[in-house]
């Protein structure tokens, strides 16, 4: 909470007031508070698909075009029939027709029913199609085009017998499906962030009752956020992209910033780039087997154009249940890159 005196209060007004007047370009310029954002970098940004479909995409997908999509991007990790494996959640099951009638999943109420699918749990079909279109695949999100989000929705759909074989998944039809997800009628507003009537058309209740502390408070609490080292250099020198006023300065960031804390290997480097990193790690054993643990199996051996293929082709099995998605993206150079730095025991520096 900010408190000003009137005094203050009549500076803000008045700056408000030179801001409005002077053209928004010079406004940002004098006052070093960088420009106006463009219209195509709001649309970038601005992807989300809410309940009422404000913000749906036009496309176009089939459940038969959903299933080779499927089977080449996302069975690797989900299962053939969205089964999944010991490491992801199941996607598809524990939903019968006669929840798709009433909008109620039978089983969630079942205490000897522990398994909870994703089609069993979710109330509106746009939450999917926005998670599916931001975050899939995991190695490549963002990758999958319109029309390839609505196919591959569109599949998941026939796969819980919401929609038959034939069906096509667009911007009208899935409108249609909402009114038949298995839990539509399975969410409550009894606990909204804050009080509304936009939902339910009733008055709801925050989540907590809790009163923040302004002063005197007896437990102090301090915030913070760091950057790591990896992206110090990302966006030059933030410190001087702040605000001429206030107390925050920030951290002193640039290159000169990630040479103190240590130049990072550059094959390393390559493997966050390409999104190795986010199912392996160097020492600890994540989605994937630890690079170390890989390095200490293969050692000595003449495994490299074995391990490059698999990187390329993805596969599964001598590691457990957990499938190595194909990285068809990433150079063949770079993969021999990722082979030898592998093997090496991925130095990091």
């Amino acid at each position: 909470m900010f408190r000003f005196s009137k005094p203050a209060l009549a500076q803000v007004a008045f700056l408000a007031a030179a801001l409005a007047a002077a053209s928004p370009a010079r406004a940002l310029d004098d006052f070093g508070l960088g420009r106006a954002a463009t219209p195509d970098e709001l649309k970038a940004w601005d992807i989300d698909v809410r309940p009422d479909f404000a913000g749906l995409p036009k496309g176009s997908g089939s459940v038969s075009d959903g299933e080779t999509i499927w089977e080449g991007k996302c069975a690797a990790c989900h299962g053939t029939f969205g089964e999944s494996n010991k490491v992801f959640m199941p996607l598809i099951g524990g939903v019968t027709k006669d929840d798709v009638k009433t909008g109620h999943v039978a089983s969630l109420m079942r205490p000897d029913f522990p398994g909870r699918t994703t089609f069993m749990k979710v109330a509106t079909v746009s939450t999917i199609f926005d998670y599916i279109r931001r975050a899939m695949p995991w190695n490549a999100p963002k990758s999958l085009s319109n029309d390839q989000v609505y196919a591959v929705l569109a599949y998941l759909l026939n796969l819980s017998e919401i929609v038959p074989d034939d069906f096509v998944l667009n911007e009208e039809t899935i409108k249609d499906v909402q009114k038949m997800m298995p839990n539509r009628n399975g969410m409550t507003y009894d606990h909204a962030m804050w009080p509304s009537t936009a939902f339910s058309g009733k008055p709801e209740k925050p989540d907590t009752q809790a009163k923040a502390c302004m002063k005197n408070c007896k437990d102090k609490v301090e915030v913070a956020s760091t950057l790591p080292d990896y992206a110090l250099p990302s966006h030059g020198n933030i410190a001087d992209q702040n605000r001429l006023v206030g107390q925050v300065r920030g951290q002193t960031t640039g290159p000169s910033a990630a040479e103190a804390a240590g130049k990072k290997h550059p094959v390393a480097e390559l493997a966050e780039a390409s999104g190795c990193l986010a199912c392996h790690a160097v020492d600890t054993k994540l989605v994937g087997p630890s690079y170390a643990d890989v390095a200490q199996k293969y050692k000595g051996q003449d495994v490299a154009a074995k391990l490059a293929k698999k990187i390329r082709e993805g596969g599964e099995g001598v590691w457990g249940d957990v499938a190595m998605p194909p990285m068809a993206d990433i150079k063949d150079d770079d993969i021999k890159k990722l082979v030898a730095w592998i093997l090496e025991g991925a130095p990091s520096k």
